[in-house]
């Protein structure tokens, strides 16, 4: 089993650092960095997802895929399309159907932050916001119905844009269970590491069982 952990938008495959601190070194945990794969390419949601199925078609083991926000859409739509790798999948602060308002609100920010900012995610500013604008138009609503493995949804208990929509998933996918973090925001693996380690550990510890 490979265990895949996909970043959020604005974070690095650092971000994971104080989460894998904490959880059992008997799983194969990899932690790819998001902005290598739109290297000399287009920076858009299509493209990146096309590196991720590419990322995945490595593995002849069955995968576990764990995503925070970007990294939980990417996740979402390759258990929606690739339902027979994907062992168990766990979406922290992800959307299903993106919020049009704030996602226009944020590209409107983002224009006024320096480029510094954005080269620290590996990202040049303007590639960072046409990545972003390509992703208004995502609805995986019609389709969370395929997702046949077990789903652990995760939300920050002040991660007030993504609380909603993490409670929707639990109702929309078949085999879905909800945790709320105390005092965790939307990068729940920044904000509360430890906690969000323990939860991976022992929702993989039941997968494992599960399989068995």
């Amino acid at each position: 089993m490979k265990y895949i952990l996909l970043h959020g938008l604005g974070q690095t495959s650092s971000s994971w650092n104080k989460t894998l601190d904490v959880m059992s070194d008997k799983w194969d945990i990899l932690c790819p960095n998001l902005a290598d794969w739109l290297y000399y390419e287009s920076p858009c949601y299509e493209t990146l997802y096309k590196s991720l199925e590419r990322y995945c078609e490595q593995f002849n083991e069955p995968l576990t895929l764990c995503g925070l926000s970007l990294g939980g859409i990417l996740a979402m739509q390759y258990s929606i399309e690739h339902s027979e790798k994907v062992h168990s999948l766990v979406l922290i602060g992800t959307q299903y159907s993106m919020p049009k308002k704030l996602l226009k609100m944020q590209n409107i920010m983002f224009h006024f932050m320096p480029g510094s900012i954005f080269s620290k995610m590996g990202f040049q500013k303007s590639d960072f916001i046409s990545l972003c604008k390509s992703m208004t138009d995502l609805d995986f609503t019609h389709n969370l119905k395929d997702i046949c493995c077990r789903v652990l949804i995760i939300c920050g208990e002040k991660d007030k844009p993504n609380k909603s929509a993490s409670l929707q998933l639990k109702n929309l996918i078949p085999y879905a269970k909800i945790t709320i973090i105390s005092g965790a925001g939307h990068e729940v693996n920044i904000d509360t590491p430890i906690q969000l380690g323990n939860e991976l550990n022992d929702f993989f510890n039941s997968s494992h069982k599960n399989e068995k």
